[in-house]
């Protein structure tokens, strides 16, 4: 892998204080803060509509946002030139430009926009390519073409390094040497911001977790903190006198003795009994239905619809 050579210039790589984007009279973004460190893995997190898709878009520079302070790598993205866009890498949802193009050319063609990209034949090795280097882009597969996307992404060297929903149509065994990619350009200094609908995902790849709702960071941590220790205690289930019957405890061990002495049968068994630890999904599940909860629902402007974040595609807002 090749670190980057870009100096660094702030002591964050990204920092959001009081972001807000509208369409019409629906806020898409209410009052977002977000600090990522250089180096670290951030996975972003929120249901369609939350508005993760624009505040990506807007730390990438396809946005404008109607107020706020947003600096990426130092830079305000909305007036960057080319020498910011040198240092970012970008995978977005969907491309399919230049089908026509082998996989090599494409990937080759790109690192050229770049002044001290990878080398392509290595990068189309890395992303498992390697057996399709002279197929035209436009026979690929589904998962294929995420590939070759997540190539055309890292072949600059990015310094940081934006992955929206990478891994759509990867096979489980594609995702975890994707996975593995991704660890390494973490070990080689790359900081990754990334956009996924897999929590086992995030909970692999992030350094830390920020769950968005309603357009406003509604919790952050690392995967096994997210929601902190009320959250992450486990709940004890059982069955008394015929009824469903659960208890969240920091003590499960001590609560199940307790059920045995009053509630086991003759063969020693509670009824029903099972303990489970809340999972990443789990907490994060909490934390949506906390967050449409709080949220008071505004009128769609016409043409709009309320719960629809990408309100317009990452095409035409370059």
């Amino acid at each position: 892998m090749t670190t980057s050579m870009h100096s660094r210039t702030t002591s964050l790589a990204i920092e959001v204080l009081g972001l807000h984007k509208r369409y019409g009279s629906h806020a898409a973004v209410d009052g977002l803060d977000l600090r990522v460190e250089h180096g670290e893995t951030v996975a972003i997190l929120g249901p369609n509509g939350a508005g993760k898709t624009t505040t990506v878009e807007i730390l990438e520079g396809f946005r404008r946002p109607d107020a706020g302070t947003v600096r990426v790598l130092g830079t305000d993205p909305a007036h960057a030139g080319r020498q910011w866009r040198d240092r970012i890498g970008v995978v977005l949802q969907d491309s399919r430009d230049q089908a026509e193009l082998t996989v090599r050319e494409m990937v080759r063609h790109f690192a050229g926009y770049y002044w001290a990209p990878r080398d392509p034949d290595e990068v189309v090795e890395a992303v498992g390519l390697a057996a399709k280097a002279g197929a035209r882009a436009r026979s690929l597969s589904g998962g294929q073409r995420r590939r070759l996307d997540v190539a055309l992404g890292i072949v600059g060297a990015p310094e940081l390094l934006f992955l929206d929903e990478p891994t759509t149509g990867f096979d489980p065994e594609a995702r975890r040497s994707f996975w593995e990619l991704v660890r390494s350009l973490r070990g080689d200094g790359t900081t990754v911001v990334l956009t996924t609908h897999y929590l086992d995902e995030a909970a692999a790849l992030a350094d830390r977790v920020v769950v968005v709702t309603a357009g406003r960071v509604a919790a952050e941590g690392t995967p096994t903190s997210l929601g902190g220790p009320e959250a992450r205690r486990p709940v004890v289930h059982w069955t008394q006198d015929g009824a469903a019957r659960s208890e969240r405890t920091a003590r499960p061990t001590a609560l199940v003795a307790e059920l045995a002495a009053s509630l086991a049968l003759d063969d020693g068994e509670i009824p029903g009994l099972r303990i489970e630890t809340p999972t990443l999904e789990d907490v994060y599940l909490d934390l949506v239905s906390a967050g449409r909860t709080a949220s008071r629902p505004t009128a769609a402007s016409p043409g709009r619809h309320p719960d629809t974040d990408d309100l317009t595609t990452t095409e035409t807002a370059r």
